[in-house]
């Protein structure tokens, strides 16, 4: 089963990251013909998106700093520097120093996000929410495209791209471990393909990291050990999502690095391992179930903001059954968002 956290599909605003500006976007996917809201500045070039809804706060990593933005009014109330703050910033796309992955802890007292630094193992910095700032920091691999965390709360992991990783990191005692996740060797280094971009963290605690559509990886944090099975989609994947009903979503973008096929979204049962490919003409990232479709049939949205190929200005709503796939109009190339329940 997967868990049920604020943010993973309840409600019908979709809150988004807009990674070729400075703003994140508040979507009503009820409405088609005007789906953005509002639009919150935040900071330059944001990535990623944590919400804690019982103290209606959001907070989003951009390369200037982490936003801190106060749900009810829709408002940013601080930007807070890391403690590894780039030197400077006003570029965009994966490789700009700065935020990248990010979560809020259960009781809302502390975020971890991951911060690139340009030719520098990456870190992974404590927030605190009261006092409004960071207290530590944390080195971990090459560029953490994603940051999660276990059901409980007690354990933070980097999806470390660059360095074929995984860094586990406790709360509250920070303990630091390092566990090298490369089913397909690390032949190529920077220039291979074959590297973890994004996690999915399932109700048991187990993690799932899709890998070129070649093959899955099923991590064990109880034993620090993974199984690889195979996967058909055959494209570059670049974002991994769970629904409530036991699927995985995969999104891939083409045939880059080794993978033959086009642009898909991957539809796997995990209890069979049987997989359904929903062909795709665009790049996308991130997939997310949306619970409370007005039809109630099971749907997923993909950001366009593809950090990889093919990027475009809005969203993509794919119905998980018939696979009917809608489009909704939202600036900025977005590229991270999370359900918030009004």
């Amino acid at each position: 089963m997967v868990r049920s956290i604020p943010g993973t599909g309840a409600g019908n605003i979709f809150v988004v990251t807009e990674s070729h500006s400075d703003k994140i976007a508040f979507v009503d996917l009820t409405n088609h013909e005007h789906p953005v809201q509002s639009e919150t500045v935040v900071g330059s070039a944001p990535w990623a998106v944590a919400v804690h809804e019982p103290t209606a706060r959001a907070y989003v990593t951009t390369a200037e700093g982490l936003a801190v933005v106060d749900l009810k009014t829709r408002e940013r109330i601080a930007l807070a520097p890391y403690i590894d703050q780039p030197e400077a910033h006003g570029t965009f796309g994966e490789y700009r120093p700065g935020g990248t992955g990010v979560v809020v802890t259960p009781d809302g007292t502390a975020v971890y996000a991951g911060v690139h630094r340009d030719g520098l193992n990456s870190t992974v910095e404590r927030f605190d929410t009261e006092a409004l700032a960071f207290t530590d920091s944390f080195e971990v691999g090459l560029r953490p495209f994603d940051v999660q965390i276990s059901p409980s709360g007690h354990e933070v992991y980097t999806i470390d791209h660059d360095s074929f990783t995984l860094h586990t990191i406790s709360v509250p005692g920070h303990e630091v471990i390092r566990e090298e996740v490369a089913p397909f060797g690390t032949e190529g280094g920077l220039m291979s393909h074959m590297k973890p971009h994004y996690a999915a963290v399932a109700e048991d605690g187990t993690l799932y990291m899709p890998y070129q559509g070649k093959g899955l990886v099923i991590y064990s944090p109880s034993d620090r050990s993974y199984e690889t099975q195979p996967m058909t989609g055959d494209s570059h994947q670049h974002g991994v999502g769970l629904t409530a009903d036991g699927r995985l979503l995969v999104v891939g973008v083409g045939a880059i690095g080794g993978a033959t096929l086009g642009p898909s979204l991957t539809i796997r049962t995990i209890a069979t391992g049987d997989e359904v490919l929903v062909p795709l003409e665009k790049g996308h990232e991130n997939p997310v179930e949306w619970l409370d479709a007005p039809d109630g049939r099971p749907k997923a949205v993909l950001t366009g903001g593809s950090t990889s190929r093919g990027p475009w200005d809005g969203i993509a709503v794919i119905d998980l059954d018939t696979h009917e796939i809608e489009e909704f109009a939202v600036p900025g190339m977005p590229q991270m968002g999370v359900f918030i329940s009004a």
